[in-house]
């Protein structure tokens, strides 16, 4: 939610950092044009024409596309280019440009309402999901959409500007974030978006400053205004005086240094004083993610959301394109683990055979869809423990509520590993299974699930909402998100101590494992391992290896006797600014 504090003519426009950095600039205010659509019905003798202008279209997007692959590849490398692959593979869709020509010739409708009309179902799938990265694809697939539509149209974008700007949008695609950067950009400013956006993604690569999910700050500036941008604290600020100048010039200087700092500790472990390791690793959904996150320092993937692989499809993957996948991905983080969520879809989520529920939140979701539809589980299941041959890879369940669904769920994998073996594919007979913790009545059975598993998995973001009844999407009961109230702190000591009973380890996978303020007080409650997005590894490994695991002990012991979010809050950014002075926090 934007907050507009108005000081001095300064305006403050409260974001998300996406990319570190701070820059100070004249705005470019970029109002991207939206095609225009509208029906309009055609002769049947106008099909065969109305097709052709489809292809040509289509012919001229991937070109497009093509051209921002090899300038990005140039620029970023390979792996940070292959976002550009994804979106060049559905203008290759053959089912689903099939489909649209269908439509074209069966309706009788000109070809950029079809475009728009059958791809806008599936963006309106991801954008009716709770996940933020799935929204994020959405914005992905409309960028394609538009990009069809817009050469149906034959309309041109702007890509060449004059000067050193900050651009200011309501938001950007991955093209726009590449193509922008062959001028003079200081940083990219955007109404909507989050960290897990091909574009703040991008901009990291490229480090460019960006702030994203600022709301409506396009409403209040205009082309020329002056700005500053902090894309550590993910603010903009309009009209930034002198003081604010100074001020971001010290903090910029400061970062410098630190990060100088950071970067000498992507290899050491995430380790206390006092010799108390925990695992570190990273939460990622596409393949090409993973060089970044080794960079910074991650040791294996502790969550790789494979519902990325059903973008833009009709079906759900075959075994062997899901093999290729995973295996791609346990290769490349060898010989570190990796964690593989099996599909967690339906309801809300996005799924190829979706169908609308009441009350999404609590539906067909996650594990029960696949002990529903036997025959995708066992795709899938097949899919992972093939690519499991290293012995670096895990399986995980989410959206457990009961017992029963676990030892069901192992018996699908017996039987996977059964049908593995009589085809003579090589695997992990011994590949570790996990679930996640997401139900507040799966975090009260924690030790009796821990005793059918290898690993818990802590998903802090949907037990936060679940436990408090709040959805974080609704602006009027967001404040009661909260992630550090004593009933939160309480369950997951629970879920730790019930996990360590039966000799389990457990991790959290949640938004809360990448927040710093939460840092001391999970290692102090005995969490083995933290699974965060790229960009925040190596502050909360700075964290760890600036605090003794004992004095951990202690401040987790203090916060179990706290009965207030806000007091949970202010002494937990009392430790932090103590023990790492360095590190942002908002409280």
């Amino acid at each position: 939610m934007m907050d507009a504090t108005l000081t001095q003519a300064e305006i403050i426009f409260k974001g998300i950092a996406a990319a570190p950095g701070i820059a100070v600039g004249p705005v470019y205010l970029y109002s991207k044009v939206v095609p225009e659509v509208n029906a309009r019905a055609i002769a049947p003798d106008d099909v065969p024409a109305e097709i052709e202008r489809l292809r040509n279209a289509n012919a001229r997007a991937e070109k497009e596309l093509r051209k921002i692959h090899a300038f990005a590849e140039q620029k970023l490398g390979s792996t940070s280019a292959t976002i550009f692959e994804a979106q060049i593979m559905i203008l290759g869709d053959t089912i689903l440009m099939g489909t649209i020509e269908r439509r074209i010739a069966d309706e009788l409708q000109n070809a950029e309402f079809i475009v728009h009309d059958e791809i806008s179902k599936y963006k309106h799938l991801m954008l009716a999901a709770t996940d933020e990265y799935m929204h994020e694809r959405a914005h992905d697939v409309d960028d394609v959409m538009n990009r069809i539509i817009r050469n149906i149209q034959d309309q041109k974008l702007i890509s060449r500007l004059e000067g050193t700007s900050v651009i200011v949008s309501e938001t950007l695609t991955p093209a726009d974030t590449v193509i922008f950067s062959r001028n003079q950009v200081l940083g990219y400013a955007t109404d909507l978006g989050g960290v897990t956006s091909h574009a703040a993604l991008l901009s990291r690569s490229l480090k460019i400053p960006a702030v994203v999910g600022l709301r409506n700050a396009t409403k209040q500036v205009k082309t020329g205004d002056s700005v500053a941008i902090d894309g550590y604290a993910g603010v903009l600020i309009l009209n930034p005086s002198a003081t604010t100048r100074e001020n971001l010039e010290v903090k910029a200087a400061r970062f410098r240094a630190f990060e100088e700092k950071l970067a000498d500790i992507a290899g050491l472990p995430a380790e206390t004083i006092d010799r108390k390791r925990v695992e570190l690793s990273s939460n990622l959904e596409f393949p090409e993610e993973i060089e970044f996150a080794k960079v910074q320092g991650t040791e294996g993937v502790g969550l790789f959301r494979t519902e990325s692989q059903l973008i833009g499809r009709p079906d759900y993957p075959s075994e062997d394109e899901q093999a290729l996948v995973y295996t791609q991905i346990a290769n490349a983080a060898y010989p570190h683990p990796v964690i593989f969520r099996t599909f967690d879809v339906g309801g809300d989520k996005l799924a190829p055979d979706t169908h609308h529920e009441e009350n999404p939140f609590l539906g067909w979701r996650g594990i029960r869809v696949l002990l529903d539809r036997p025959e995708i589980f066992m795709n899938q299941l097949r899919a992972i423990i093939r690519a499991s041959a290293r012995r670096n890879v895990r399986v995980m369940f989410p959206m457990v509520a009961t017992l029963e669904e676990v030892q069901k769920a192992k018996a699908y994998v017996r039987q996977a590993k059964e049908e593995l073996r009589a085809r003579g594919v090589p695997f992990d007979a011994r590949i570790k299974i996990g679930v996640m913790i997401e139900i507040p009545g799966a975090a009260i059975m924690a030790e009796q699930l821990a005793a059918e598993v290898h690993f818990l998995s802590i998903g802090t973001n949907d037990l936060v909402q679940y436990m408090m009844a709040v959805d974080r999407g609704n602006d009027s009961v967001a404040a009661l998100y909260q992630p550090f109230n004593p009933a939160v702190v309480r369950i997951l000591h629970h879920i730790i101590e019930a996990a360590h009973r039966r000799h389990v380890w457990v991790g959290v996978c949640g938004e809360m494992g990448g927040d710093p303020l939460a840092t001391v007080l999970l290692v102090g409650l005995g969490i083995d391992e933290l699974s965060v997005v790229p960009p925040v590894l190596p502050e909360i490994k700075k964290i760890i290896r600036s605090i003794k695991y004992k004095d951990a002990r202690r401040v987790a012991d203090k916060v179990l006797g706290m009965t207030r979010e806000r007091d949970i809050r202010e002494y937990l950014s009392s430790i932090i600014k103590n023990k790492v002075p360095e590190i942002p926090l908002e409280v």
